[in-house]
């Protein structure tokens, strides 16, 4: 509980939900019960029915947490008290029932995304390996659940998503990115994607790669709502600890970016980036 506020979120709820809504779009997968063909279907029943009120709840607390009128109102109130807008319980109830809906299509853009890496990995032995084991198809899968409740403007809950897989892979995607189908991070370790960052379809990214930010002057604000991240087109391939930097800068369709080179221009379609080779300081 907030001393000096409405409820704050639970960041445990939050993370068993996420952890709930990932065995959902992958099931059999993360269950403790074993599940078969003829029992899915229940079992999904039974799952959704389990986590959307905790789903709910907790959209609901963002939403009282960042309202300026809260204390006129309950938090189980179905109608705002002041002017015209939606209650915080209705906001909750609408954007939770339209995530539980776009299930199936996050299920569908995962599945791209396991795909790319088993295409983009010589290691992995099978589509299940990676989706037990890749910390990278672990960082997309939440990326993508909290960059859809991003889209939906709700508060605290995506970030709070966010860094749970920060914490658990290294890997640091702000919600706010804009990232396409068959993704791919092998590794992963030290990556970092920036809120603005556009990414295409078929981008495949190495360790310690950094799509970031220019660093600003002290008047941080009026950066807020500008675009400070680059853009990546399609079927670009990005080797390890190559940093990209500042919203103006574009790597073009099919570019590759060899490992620890530092770019803030643009890049052209096609083209290939490195950094100088390295010297040899004596020896035969």
């Amino acid at each position: 509980n907030h001393i000096k506020g409405p409820n704050l979120p639970s960041r445990e709820e939050i993370i068993e939900t996420l952890d709930s809504l990932i065995t959902i779009i992958f099931p059999g997968f993360f269950t403790r019960e074993e599940i078969d063909r003829d029992s899915v279907r229940f079992w999904l029943g039974a799952e959704c029915s389990r986590i959307y009120p905790r789903l709910e709840d907790q959209i609901n607390k963002s939403f009282r947490y960042f309202c300026r009128d809260w204390k006129k109102c309950r938090p189980d109130a179905e109608e705002c008290r002041v002017g015209n807008k939606e209650s915080c319980l209705r906001r909750a109830r609408r954007i939770g029932r339209a995530l539980f809906r776009e299930l199936p299509e996050l299920r569908r853009v995962l599945f791209q995304d396991v795909q790319a890496h088993f295409t983009g990995d010589p290691a992995a032995k099978s589509l299940d390996e990676i989706i037990l084991a890749y910390p990278g198809l672990f960082a997309i899968s939440v990326y993508r659940i909290a960059h859809f409740l991003w889209r939906k403007q709700v508060p605290l809950l995506p970030r709070i998503m966010s860094e749970y897989a920060h914490t658990r892979t290294g890997i640091d995607i702000h919600p706010g990115a804009r990232i396409g189908h068959h993704f791919m991070i092998d590794h992963g370790t030290g990556v970092v994607i920036g809120e603005t960052t556009v990414i295409g379809d078929h981008v495949r990214i190495y360790q310690g790669v950094t799509l970031g930010a220019l660093a600003v002057p002290s008047d941080a604000e009026k950066f807020r709502d500008a675009k400070r991240h680059p853009t990546i087109r399609d079927r670009v391939t990005i080797y390890a600890g190559a940093t990209i930097l500042g919203g103006k800068t574009v790597v073009g369709t099919g570019a590759t970016i060899g490992g620890n080179v530092w770019i803030t221009r643009p890049v052209a379609a096609g083209a290939t980036i490195f950094g100088q080779p390295p010297a040899r300081a004596g020896g035969s």
